[in-house]
């Protein structure tokens, strides 16, 4: 079966952020393969839809939320640390769709504490579920891109780089970090490559956004749920983002409220928020350095490490 519309493959689409961004895709018009590890049997789930930031919500739950709204959906199970298991699931929706033309990777395990307190086992967890299966999805789309003429777009949930997103979560910050590493470094590679029409691009939120984790925090303590925004201000600027021009947002590490408010002109964000006439608090930097500097593009003969392996091989 051949798409003639677009086709999304959102991984980590089971709840929060990635449910919304998956049902908004559909609504706007493209065919979504949501992914992600959980699943259930949709037509035994109630209520129908279940609460977006439980257990209950599942890849199915949100498949038959697509497909009852009038989209067109498909769930697939996907384990993002088993590098075999996201090459399957990247060749299935291109089986199913006949392309793949967006990614975003919203898929990740979160510890925050300090590297005393984060066990060897919690570390390399995030680091297969972030960074790795990040750069696994990447490279198992990059082919299927190539076949639609090297037209596409990449999303990655990862933030700008600056100094205090480190602080008291450095083993989460090195795989969050090494996924803007990737947006940055691939989106070189498209221009050195003269690919005008791929685009890499990563979005990380500006105030805390309604989750899971999250919730279990206003449980706690009501009064947070004035900080809180719907996960909808994520989705709005991702689709906007995939609108945008290609050369606009490759290798851009932006904000979901900046990129709203600097390329699309928005201005009042109170519809965002989870309580009503609340301002949530910005836990973001007003501004970020560049990582530019002056000998940007001096950097001599550049070495090609598969160059080289060949050129071993056939001595």
């Amino acid at each position: 079966m051949t798409a003639t519309k677009q086709v999304a493959l959102v991984i980590g689409a089971s709840r929060g952020i990635g449910r919304q961004v998956s049902i908004d895709l559909a609504r706007k018009g493209y065919v979504v393969v949501v992914a992600a590890k959980t699943t259930s049997d949709a037509s035994k789930t109630v209520p129908s839809p279940p609460d977006p930031n439980s257990p209950q919500s599942t890849i199915n739950t949100v498949e038959r939320e697509i497909r009852e709204a009038g989209g067109e959906a498909t769930a697939i199970a996907v384990d993002t640390r088993d590098v075999e298991q996201i090459n399957h699931l990247v060749n299935e929706t291109v089986r199913i769709y006949g392309k793949l033309d967006i990614l975003v990777y919203n898929s990740g395990a979160i510890w925050w504490s300090s590297v005393e307190n984060t066990p060897m086992k919690r570390f390399q967890l995030m680091q297969k579920i972030n960074p790795e299966g990040l750069y696994a999805s990447v490279q198992a789309a990059l082919p299927h891109f190539g076949k639609n003429g090297w037209k596409g777009r990449i999303i990655v949930v990862s933030p700008p780089i600056y100094s205090r997103f480190f602080r008291g979560k450095t083993a989460y910050a090195m795989g969050k970090v090494g996924m803007s590493v990737l947006t940055k470094g691939l989106a070189m590679d498209f221009i050195r490559q003269g690919r005008k029409d791929m685009a890499i691009t990563s979005i990380w939120p500006a105030a805390s956004i309604e989750s899971a984790a999250t919730e279990g925090m206003v449980k706690k303590e009501p009064s947070t749920g004035k900080d809180l925004r719907k996960p909808t201000i994520f989705s709005d600027a991702i689709l906007a983002m995939i609108s945008a021009s290609a050369e606009s947002v490759n290798g851009l590490l932006d904000l979901d409220e900046d990129f709203l408010r600097n390329r699309c002109g928005v201005t009042d964000f109170s519809k965002y928020s989870v309580v009503p006439g609340a301002t949530p608090r910005r836990i973001m930097p007003a501004q970020f350095p560049t990582l530019e500097v002056e000998e940007q593009n001096d950097e001599g003969q550049r070495m090609d490490s598969t160059k080289i392996r060949r050129a071993k091989s056939n001595l």
